[in-house]
C-alpha cells in the first residue's frame, strides 16, 4: 500500500470510518434523507394526537425502522413506540447531546428510496365566508329568489 490509499487507511484507523453527509445525518437522527419514508418535526411529535399518516406508513413499511428523537419527552414518543410494537416494526431512540435536531421522528429504510415528499403537513382548515351578512334567522329560513 502506498500513496493516498495508505494515508486514508491510516486516518481511518486513527479517527474511524469517514461518515457520509454528517450534517444530514445529524438532522435526520442518524440516517440519510434518501432513506426516509416519512418524517415529523419535534412539535408534531409533541401533539396529543397520533398522525395517521405515520401510523399508515409504519403498517406498510414493516422492514423499516422508526427513529425517535431522544431529546423529546418519553411520554410523547411512547404512542409511536406502541404502534411499532403492535406491528412488529423496529424502533430506536436517538439522542444526540451535541445537536438537537428539529426533526422528531423518521421512518427510514437502510437503503435509498428517494421519496420526494417526506414531511407531513397539517391540512389547512379554511372557512368559507360569505360576502352577504346573515342574520340570526337565516339558519332557519332559506331565501327564495
Amino acid at each position: 500500500m502506498s500513496g493516498p490509499n495508505l494515508d486514508d487507511y491510516l486516518q481511518q484507523g486513527i479517527h474511524g470510518q469517514k461518515e457520509i453527509n454528517p450534517d444530514e445525518r445529524r438532522k435526520f437522527l442518524g440516517t440519510l434523507r434518501e432513506r426516509i419514508v416519512i418524517a415529523l418535526t419535534q412539535a408534531q411529535v409533541r401533539e396529543e394526537a397520533i398522525f395517521s399518516e405515520v401510523e399508515a406508513a409504519i403498517k406498510t413499511n414493516r422492514n423499516a425502522t422508526l427513529l425517535l428523537n431522544g431529546n423529546i419527552d418519553y411520554s410523547h414518543l411512547s404512542k409511536y413506540m406502541k404502534i411499532c410494537t403492535d406491528h412488529d416494526v423496529k424502533y430506536t431512540i436517538v439522542t444526540n447531546k451535541e445537536h438537537n435536531s428539529d426533526i422528531g421522528l423518521v421512518l427510514a429504510h437502510d437503503y435509498a428510496i428517494d421519496k420526494e415528499d417526506i414531511y407531513v403537513s397539517k391540512p389547512k382548515i379554511t372557512y368559507e365566508e360569505s360576502n352577504e351578512k346573515k342574520g340570526f334567522f337565516s339558519k332557519f329560513f332559506k331565501r327564495r329568489g
